[in-house]
């Protein structure tokens, strides 16, 4: 009897999206979702909030995962891209180190999959503070992946970013759409775009990426899966393309490639 595939996901604590939107996207499908928390309570550049974020934090509740001997473990968070693509790159040999499990997170699964299908003008919507999107914007750009149009929120308690509606969300990924970029991220594995992204799809022909079906994504490449096997969720998962990209890290960090 073949062992059924086992996906691990380390979480921030106040997250209530991330959990339900990664089972649905998984009915039906036999691999089964596994996560783990730490504490993050607010997105900010302040020394408090940024501490949240500390290695050793992750790296504890990434051991907890390896209990339950689940094939890839991912970080299924968005702070990176204000830290630097470098957090995660460091991120990902540590908890292979330490659990002999590779990692993979959902910024490098971004920064991996924008440059394979060649994205010239991101439209980025996030929930964060104006400081944080400026942040992720130079980080971004510096990385090659040019944020051509935003929407922000301004908020900061993490566990608001879920209280924002489907319908919100959808129209801040139509808005910069409107704006003539070339794909849309939504940048946040607390708010709900997800359900939303292949009906806009359809209706304006350009690819919408939200960062907990890219770290789904991500987890299932990493382990052999075809994310094809999951139905309804957008292009990201039936873009033959895509299937053949590598959701761990390569390091790679010069350029478009």
């Amino acid at each position: 009897m073949t062992r059924p595939v086992r996906l691990g996901m380390l979480t921030p604590s106040s997250n209530t999206a991330l959990e339900p939107i990664t089972c649905a996207m998984l009915a039906g499908v036999d691999v089964s979702a596994h996560f783990s928390r730490f504490k993050v309570m607010e997105i900010a550049l302040s020394e408090q909030a940024l501490r949240q974020f500390d290695a050793s934090e992750i790296l504890r509740a990434a051991e907890l995962l390896a209990h339950a001997k689940v094939d890839v473990i991912a970080w299924n968070g968005t702070s990176a891209s204000w830290l630097g693509f470098d957090r995660d790159e460091s991120l990902c040999e540590q908890i292979t180190a330490a659990t002999g499990i590779k990692a993979c997170t959902t910024v490098l699964a971004y920064r991996d999959l924008l440059r394979r299908i060649g994205a010239k003008r991101i439209g980025l919507v996030t929930p964060y503070r104006r400081d944080v999107q400026e942040r992720i914007i130079a980080n971004w750009n510096s990385a090659g992946l040019r944020c051509f149009a935003e929407r922000h929120l301004s908020l900061q308690d993490n566990f608001s970013f879920a209280e924002v509606s489907e319908a919100m969300v959808a129209g801040m990924i139509e808005q910069v759409v409107r704006e003539g970029c070339d794909v849309a991220v939504v940048l946040c594995t607390n708010m709900r775009g997800a359900g939303a992204a292949e009906r806009l799809e359809r209706g304006f022909g350009v690819p919408v990426l939200d960062s907990i079906a890219v770290t789904l994504w991500a987890c299932l490449t990493a382990v052999g899966c075809d994310p094809s096997r999951v139905h309804g969720w957008g292009s990201l998962f039936t873009n033959p393309d895509l299937r053949a990209a590598t959701a761990i890290p390569d390091h790679d960090d010069e350029g478009v490639r």
